[in-house]
This record gives C-alpha cells, structure tokens and sequence, in this order.
C-alpha cells in the first residue's frame, strides 16, 4: 500500500497523471460495475495481498492447491476533510484469526479481546460445558442409564410375551367352548363356561399385577435417574439462557451509523425483515465495515467495490480477483439502514429490460404457442416487474385460460418456450415435462477452453438462503441437478461453444454447471452471478422436442442464435 498520510486506514490514491473524476452518486451495493476509482483502490489492495505482508494467511493461490480458501475483500473511494482522494480497505469476518491488521479499518464491534464481556461469557459457557460434561461422565449416572435401559427392554419383552399367552389361552378357550357346546350336556357345558370366564379374569388379573409391578419398579428407577440428569438439566437450561443472553448482548453491541449521524443496533435493524432477529455473522461483511469507519471519522464516502480474493469454498462459486455484490440476507438490512441521506444509484435491477423488446411466435395453433423469448426478459411477472411472455400473451389472448407459461426459462436467458393457450394442453405438456419426456439442448458460449470433449454433471444444488437468486452446491441438502454437455467449437479468442443437455430443471443450473470448479469450472459468457457480466448471457434454449397435448403428435423446433 502508499504511504499513509491523514491515517493509518486512510490509502491516498496515486497522483500520477489524472484520476477519473469521482461518481455523482454513491455505489448502489447490489448490482453494480466498479467506478475507474473503485478499480483503481482494488488494484492497489491486490497490491498489498499478493506482496509482502506482516501477517499470513492461506488463501489456496499455490498452483494445484487443495487447501486454504479466499476471502471477500472491500475497498470505499473516500475524501476527507481536506479534499484528498484516498480508499479505505476492509475483509469480511476475521482473516489470520485476527480482527485487526495493519491497513484495515477495525470491526464494527470487536468480539475477541480476551478480557471483554464476549469472552467472559464464552469462558463462562465453556465452564457450564465442562460440568455438563463430569456429570455425565460419572460411573454411577452411566450405570443407572444402563439399569433403567435394560428394564424398559426387559418390561417390553415379557409383557409382549405375556399378552400372546393371552391371546393363545384366549383362542384355546374358544376352541373349548365349540367342542363343549357340541358334546357337553347343558348342566356341564354351564360349568366349562364359568371355568373358562374364572380363567379370563385370572389371565387379565395376571398381567395387570405383572404391568404394575413393572411399573412400580421402571418409575423407582427412572425416580433415581432423573434426581442425577435434574441437575444436568437445570445446567442445560443455565447454559440456554446464558447462550441466549449473550448472542442479545452481541448484537445489541452492533451499532450502525447512517450518513446523518443516526444509530441503529442489530435487533433494530432485523425487526421488520423475514428473518425477525440478526442472522450469524451479520454485520462483519466488509461493506459496513468500511461505511461505518468513514461515518465514525468523517470521510465522505464515494464509491465502493468487493472482490474475491483467493481459492473458491466447496460450495460457493467465488472467482480469484471478480468483483461481488454485497450479500443480500446479512447486509442488505443492514445497507439499508447506512445509505440513508447517501445519494445512490438507482437500483437497475427496478429497469423493466424488455422495453422495446418483442416475443417472436414460432409455432401456435389452437392450444399451444411455442416463443422465441429474448435475452433480459422475465418468463413470468417478478416482484417489481410485470413485463413478461405471461403478461404479453394474456395482453394478447385475453380469452386463453390456466396458468398459460409450462416451463420458465431465466431472465438472462433466450430460447424456446412453450405457452400453453388453455388448461387441458397446459395440463396435458406439463405432465411431460414431470416423466421426463421433453427433451431440451442449450446452446451456450463459455469463457474459457475445456479439457474434455464432452461428459456428465451431477452436482445437487440449493438456494443461497441468504443471498438469493444465487444457487450454491450442497451434497445433504441440495437437490439432485444433473447435466449433459458436449463441446461443439474452441474459438481462437479462447472461448468454447458447447451443448448442454439438462436432465433435471433446477434454478440456474446450467449457469452453476458451467462455473463451478467440479463442473466445467468455465462460466458461461456474460454470467453476472457467477462469472464475468458482458453484453449478454450467452446461453440460449435453441431446441426442444414434445408431443402435441392434443393431437399426440411428435413436434420440435429449433431456433439458432448470433453467438
């Protein structure tokens, strides 16, 4: 880094030559294309990252490497008070098991001094563990768990054996019956039926002595455990509260500036979102780090930009050097708070895309319509956007009926889709769709040369629950996604044009496929989730085979596209 000047957190940008002039607006979070001086400030970090440092971290850069992981990293275009153009530089969470480096602007709130109120009550749990823990550990407390297992089992067993010697004598005594009624005079058969209820009774009574009697002794000795787990449970309970009490008291520590001065704390800020309380690891993200350090010592801030820096996790697809949105579950509550009187960017994700755009018909009859649908173009209404193929064929079907749209394609993506105009055929497609029996390829460009020709993906996928749309890869809980692929042409600008067969139909599935390391480590070209943004997504549905709801019969279309 530049030799720091005005502070030790605050990086002047170089001198040399003209700097761009600074933005009108401050950076919309969200979505957004770093200003030339946010790239000016990251290149300079980038910097300082791969040269020699005072601290070390394992970012997994070492070629073939398997180990370490990257890390998210901020830089804010500021001024100060005397005009001078520098940048702040932050990391999300702690890096180097440390919240505080040399250059970085500090935490919102430091939870790691050892003699501070976070580690006490830490040290105050970990005791509260660690008696949990000798209790049960006591020779007596195991044997009494074992005694009290083996009478539960023993109980079951012989009362189960018991009530199918009831069962049996009960059928012997049926069968006594019938044979006494058929050779017995009425003055003997009397007696055999007065024998055979005395037998009843005396079987019932029986079991109901041998049922309390385990009883009486299963609650003796469940009695004598439970005097051994109620101080074990009342620790538990020492320890929920305790946890409780001090995850309030972290978040309440978390106290966010906006740019008029006024304070919010976490529970504040969570109240009125879906999650109602702060989620973990909220406000350690470097955004409102570095917000929070240029409110706190009056430097105005005027762009912002977060990148990756370092090996992907498992899970994630985090590109070394890409420029990322801030998060949307942790930070967008947040951010919104801490914006308040900034001067933003218009959100253009509010930009209805399809202005000007029209849906060409390839086919249509009676009961179906197959579309061309374009690149930017919603399959179906969104939160803030109504524009859509849904909304434009029912504008020009107005008598068509159900749900119309079968099948969705993403925004970014252009190709065929079918429409059906009423419910019967909508029905009758969708029920293909459910066997399996649509077939569809994709025609898609990617951003870099592959080693094989062609191949398989299997990499079940989930919701990025706190920052949605992204899809992220998860072998317990994500659904199964699978896809084929072949490659068709290796440009000489070192791009591939390849076939994608999907065999499942998951949310960005292709796109995920393509970009993470155990697909084809490749994202598609123009991907703005999870590679570089262009001038478009180069992924188009070009094929698809169905049979006619009505007629049965076997129909496919293609439709090329310019990429």
């Amino acid at each position: 880094m530049p030799t720091q000047t005005s502070s030790v957190f605050f990086h002047p940008l170089s001198t040399e030559g003209n700097l761009p002039a600074p933005p009108e607006r401050f950076t919309y979070p969200f979505y957004y294309e770093p200003h030339p001086l946010a790239k000016l400030a990251a290149s300079d970090l980038q910097d300082h990252l791969a040269g020699e440092k005072s601290w070390d971290f394992d970012f997994g850069l070492n070629p073939g490497a398997n180990s370490g992981q990257g890390k998210m990293f901020g830089v804010l275009v500021v001024s100060n008070e005397a005009g001078d153009l520098g940048y702040l530089a932050a990391f999300s969470g702690k890096l180097a098991e440390s919240n505080h480096l040399p250059g970085f602007v500090p935490p919102v709130f430091d939870l790691l001094p050892e003699d501070g109120h976070y580690k006490n009550g830490e040290r105050e749990i970990s005791a509260i563990n660690d008696e949990i823990k000798r209790l049960e550990a006591r020779p007596e407390f195991f044997r009494q768990q074992e005694l009290v297992a083996r009478l539960q089992s023993a109980s079951a067993t012989e009362l189960q054996a018991e009530r199918a010697k009831l069962k049996a004598t009960k059928k012997d005594r049926k069968r006594r019956r019938e044979a006494g009624r058929s050779e017995l005079d009425p003055s003997a058969f009397t007696e055999l039926e007065q024998s055979l209820a005395k037998e009843s009774i005396g079987g019932q009574l029986a079991y109901k002595d041998l049922a309390r009697a385990w009883q009486a002794r299963l609650e003796r000795e469940t009695k004598a455990l439970e005097k051994m787990t109620g101080k074990i449970d009342q620790l538990k309970q020492k320890r929920k509260e305790a946890s409780n009490a001090l995850q309030h008291w972290i978040f309440s520590q978390y106290r966010f500036l906006d740019s008029t001065g006024a304070v919010k704390d976490l529970p504040d800020i969570f109240a009125d979102t879906v999650f109602k309380k702060p989620i973990a690891g909220a406000g350690e993200c470097a955004a409102p780090k570095l917000l929070q350090f240029a409110y706190a010592n009056d430097y105005r801030p005027l762009a912002l930009a977060e990148f990756w820096w370092g090996r992907a996790p498992d899970s994630e697809i985090r590109r070394h050097l890409n420029y990322y949105p801030a998060c949307r579950g942790k930070c967008q509550p947040i951010l919104g708070h801490m914006l308040n009187g900034l001067e933003v960017d218009p959100n253009p994700l509010l930009v209805n895309p399809a202005i000007g755009k029209r849906i060409d018909i390839v086919f249509e009859d009676e009961d179906l319509i197959v579309v061309n649908k374009p690149a930017e173009f919603l399959s179906v209404p969104g939160r803030h956007i109504e524009d859509s193929v849904y909304q434009r064929i029912l504008d020009r079907y107005p008598e068509a009926t159900g749900p119309l749209i079968v099948h969705r394609l993403d925004m970014s993506t252009s190709g065929l889709l079918l429409v059906a105009k009423n419910k019967v055929a909508h029905e009758k497609i969708q029920r293909q769709f459910l066997k399996r029996t649509v077939k569809k390829r994709y025609v898609a460009l990617l951003d870099g040369r592959l080693e094989r020709g062609e191949g398989a993906i299997d990499l079940p996928l989930r919701g990025d629950l706190e920052n949605r749309p992204r899809q992220i890869v998860d072998a317990r809980y994500g659904k199964s996604a699978r896809t084929n692929w072949k490659r068709l042409e290796e440009r000489p600008d070192g791009r591939t044009l390849v076939h994608f067969w999907p065999i499942t139909g998951r949310t960005h599935q292709l796109r995920v496929h393509a970009a993470h390391p155990a697909g084809l480590n490749t994202p598609i070209v123009g991907d703005d989730l999870y590679g570089h943004r262009a001038e478009r997504l180069c992924l188009h549905a070009e094929w698809i085979a169905f049979r006619h709801p009505v007629s049965r019969k076997e129909m496919e279309f293609l439709v090329n596209v310019d990429f």
